[in-house]
């Protein structure tokens, strides 16, 4: 899944102060390892599992459609088949779920709306530890670096056709934010509410007063109001799908009388108890019918984010040669700076399973050869946090960094957050 911003990481030494930002909610198509037929991702894990993502076959032959399958010790279990886009969010991550696991995102047909995310274990053998439905992207990820792994999502179900409103009228559906937490499913989207606070920051800078009065003013519905023309109704629908989301940011975030409270502030006195109720039975019939408990609220770290300190350690080296540089050090396509103390060195590199590179802009045959190095720190959910360009620098490759997934490094059997560098070609 695609992170449209990186949090910015500070470096000292081989630890790393992190002031503690969340990852940004996500927008927009996402790049997958498998869709329509077209795609492939095959890995054997330390447990012994194999994963394999690619084309569904019919008689020896590829069809548009997409399969999983997990393999051990001469037994095959298909996860998934015929679907129109199979793809791997999390691989070899703890999602607390007591087994490293492997995440599937999975979208049925070239027109579903939303997508379903099964969590399988990689234990011999695999099974099925849990399912999420009803969200239209989701994404796992290690957001403070500090080994709990957040799942990322929104309520898209829940919402779909609210009051009459076609999704492609909504700016984004209500951002959730979970964790597994003693095996049980959690709703921690009160812990991350700056998340929340810069979304609604940007929805009221989008509203003004006269556009609030012309809202206040209507029936809320929007239907027994005749406007001169239909550019002021979409006017109207616009400011009414701002508000709500407004709410919503306040109510999925935990906190309930701040969302009635700018409810009350923006939507027409007559139809807010209508519109409340509303709110409330949607949400009810959303994802909150999958949690098993909610986060009371931020803790203070995470309400007044302080300097915290986290590790982030570097592949192993391929030699000792006591030096600690950024020399090229390669391993399956990438590398790391050598570095004999294992103080501070992972057992394994990361392993890439999807990289989108974008074609340089000028696509002259020079750039499409050229190698640009650059710096990744990646989670231990397999997600990049931190990317810069060595040499050369290329936003749009930087930019396209947010999409890439790994197989996380590990030490001694865990996932960890990893610093590598990697040489970067168009055609990677």
């Amino acid at each position: 899944m695609t992170f449209p911003g990186n949090p910015s990481l500070k470096y000292l030494s081989v630890a790393i102060l992190f002031c503690a930002a969340p990852v940004a909610f996500a927008d927009g198509a996402q790049d997958v390892v498998c869709s329509g037929g077209f795609g492939s991702f095959h890995f054997r894990f330390g447990t012994g599992v194999t994963v394999s993502v690619g084309a569904q076959r019919h008689a020896g032959f590829a069809a548009h459609a997409c399969e999983a399958r997990l393999e051990w010790e001469k037994q095959n279990l298909v996860a998934e088949s015929g679907a129109w886009q199979v793809d791997i969010d999390a691989l070899g991550a703890d999602l607390g779920l007591g087994s490293p696991v492997v995440a599937f995102q999975i979208r049925k047909t070239d027109i579903d709306g939303f997508m379903r995310y099964e969590i399988w274990s990689l234990r011999k053998p695999p099974r099925r530890l849990s399912v999420l439905a009803g969200g239209d992207w989701y994404g796992a990820a290690d957001t403070h670096l500090d080994g709990r792994v957040e799942i990322w999502t929104d309520d898209a179900k829940a919402i779909n056709g609210f009051d009459d409103i076609p999704p492609g009228a909504l700016d984004f559906a209500p951002p959730v934010v979970l964790r597994f937490e003693d095996k049980k499913l959690i709703d921690v989207s009160a812990e991350f509410q700056p998340e929340y606070d810069r979304r609604i920051d940007a929805l009221r800078a989008q509203l003004d007063i006269r556009q609030l009065a012309d809202f206040k003013a209507s029936d809320g519905k929007l239907k027994s109001l005749y406007p001169p023309t239909p550019e002021e109704w979409a006017r109207l629908r616009a400011t009414k799908v701002k508000v709500l989301e407004i709410v919503w940011c306040y109510l999925y975030s935990g906190r309930d009388r701040q969302a009635w409270e700018a409810l009350g502030q923006m939507w027409p006195a007559s139809d807010v108890d209508r519109i409340r109720a509303g709110i409330l039975s949607a949400r009810a019939q959303g994802i909150r019918r999958e949690v098993e408990g909610v986060s009371s609220g931020p803790p203070g770290l995470l309400t007044h984010p302080k300097m915290k300190r986290v590790t982030v350690f570097y592949p192993p080296t391929q030699a000792a040669t006591g030096s600690y540089d950024l020399a090229w050090a390669y391993a399956p396509g990438m590398s790391g700076p050598g570095k004999p103390d294992r103080t501070f060195s992972a057992d394994t590199f990361p392993v890439k399973i999807l990289m989108d590179r974008p074609v340089p802009p000028d696509g002259s045959s020079v750039s499409l050869r050229a190698e640009v190095p650059v710096e990744l720190v990646i989670d231990s959910a397999g997600k990049v946090r931190s990317a810069k360009a060595i040499a050369n620098p290329d936003d749009d490759l930087i930019r396209a960094t947010a999409g890439w997934k790994f197989i996380p490094a590990f030490r001694d059997g865990s996932p960890v957050a990893s610093r590598i560098r990697m040489g970067i070609t168009p055609f990677q």
